[in-house]
């Protein structure tokens, strides 16, 4: 059998394709070979292989790194003969952080085949892992538009998990979002940081982890128990002394003095009350962002109702900059297209 050529796969959600290629062109060795959209699942892009994969584990834009291999033969009946094939893959993942691997699911079209299921054995006996849905090692046998793939994802928990969050909540911001709506707004050169409906604080932990410059990290959100969750975050982060979170509610116009940047991911959907007037309420966050915004600092925003919120900035001080337009598959699988704006004021 000849040498399959092993690649990496990155996914990442429709949108962030910009961001994503920047963050990944801090890292000189490593070239991009070619890139997909697959409807159903999302964006992807696709690097020759290098040694030091692990290196793909600290991109934060990203939601999972795969090492993979393509071929027009690589059927599930293939593997199953040729499972070596498929052990070199697995065996590279395992070396070194064996301890953090203790599961396994193949993700195969006719998974309870006798093909599929020998697979699974060698698995089993070869790498002493247990079967399980809920797995570390997530190995999938897929059969692309053109060809087949076989791979596995490189780390445990892909790489949009954050390890500081400690409670799921309702309609939380995906932390590659998070980093995304932060990266557009040149916080190496800020100093203050103002995150309103902070919710989970997402934001504020992203910001606070990775621009160790910004001196002065606030949020608020008119929901006690929602700052209180966040607060648990903030702690496991451990940036309990460099965020503070407050309790508090727009309409009162919040004085918390002068800011470079203020991020928002506007409540929309389910996260407002019945009675809530959206309009009015994004009205108000424009209005309240003029206010407090340094003349020449960023707002970033993030909503699903971006069609109203344009309207608003349009008839703003605000001048739209830039805007990323997202797309994404929900966990009731729905697909949302928010938007990210990016917003100066005018001079």
């Amino acid at each position: 059998m000849n040498k399959p050529k092993l690649e990496i796969k990155l996914a990442f959600i429709t949108g962030l394709r910009e961001v994503v290629f920047n963050e990944i062109s801090q890292y000189p060795n490593l070239h991009i070979v070619r890139e997909k959209r697959e409807p159903l699942y999302g964006d992807f892009v696709y690097f020759n292989f290098v040694e030091d994969f692990t290196k793909f584990a600290s991109l934060r834009s990203v939601l999972r790194a795969y090492i993979i291999v393509q071929d027009l033969k690589y059927n599930p009946r293939y593997i199953s003969n040729h499972k070596s094939l498929l052990g070199g893959i697995v065996s590279m993942i395992l070396e070194g952080q064996d301890t953090k691997f203790k599961t396994f699911k193949i993700f195969c079209a006719g998974a309870d085949s006798p093909t599929i299921r020998s697979i699974a054995e060698y698995i089993k006996n070869t790498y002493k892992l247990i079967e399980t849905e809920e797995a570390d090692l997530k190995i999938h046998i897929i059969k692309t538009e053109k060809t087949w793939e076989v791979g596995a994802e490189i780390t445990p928990r892909q790489l949009s998990f954050r390890n500081y969050k400690t409670k799921h909540m309702s309609g939380a911001m995906d932390p590659t979002i998070a980093y995304a709506v932060n990266s557009l707004c040149d916080l190496e050169y800020a100093a203050s940081y103002l995150n309103i409906f902070s919710g989970s604080a997402t934001l504020l932990i992203e910001a606070g982890r990775y621009y160790p410059n910004l001196k002065q990290l606030v949020g608020f959100d008119n929901n006690k128990k929602i700052v209180s969750l966040a607060y648990q975050n903030i702690k496991k982060a451990g940036l309990i002394r460099k965020i503070q979170l407050k309790e508090k509610d727009i309409f009162d116009e919040p004085d918390l003095g002068k800011f470079d940047v203020i991020t928002s991911d506007l409540p929309f959907g389910m996260s407002i009350s019945k009675n809530e007037d959206l309009e009015k309420l994004y009205r108000c966050f424009i209005g309240y962002c003029q206010k407090t915004l340094n003349p020449q600092g960023r707002l970033a925003v993030y909503t699903s109702k971006h069609e109203m919120l344009k309207k608003i900035i349009l008839k703003s001080r605000f001048k739209i900059v830039k805007t990323l337009e997202l797309k994404f598959l929900t966990s009731v699988n729905a697909y949302l297209r928010p938007k990210i704006f990016l917003c100066r004021l005018k001079k």
